[in-house]
């Protein structure tokens, strides 16, 4: 079977065509070398050769709205409130 260096993806998906324009922007690079960086980076063919895996938030930031936001630090209020009567 004969080898290609060019490869069509289809049915992506908005969400994965949205979340893949938001990575390259931030990364300030193409559509295509951002595709083709996330591909190698997972598959660990990298600098650092190992895969990186992460449990963090990282994925989130950035995602809400002004009024989402808002809604959230409003809801925390409360809970960042000193109680004098536990500081006495």
């Amino acid at each position: 079977m004969p080898t290609s260096d060019q490869l069509t993806i289809r049915s992506i998906g908005s969400r994965l065509r949205t979340a893949l324009e938001r990575e390259a922007a931030r990364r300030g690079q193409s559509l295509n070398k951002t595709v083709l960086a996330l591909l190698a980076e997972r598959l660990g063919l990298t600098e650092s050769a190992a895969p990186v895996e992460h449990d963090d938030l990282d994925e989130l930031a950035g995602t809400w709205s002004k009024s989402e936001a808002t809604r959230f630090d409003e809801a925390l209020h409360a809970q960042r409130q000193v109680d004098p009567k536990l500081w006495q």
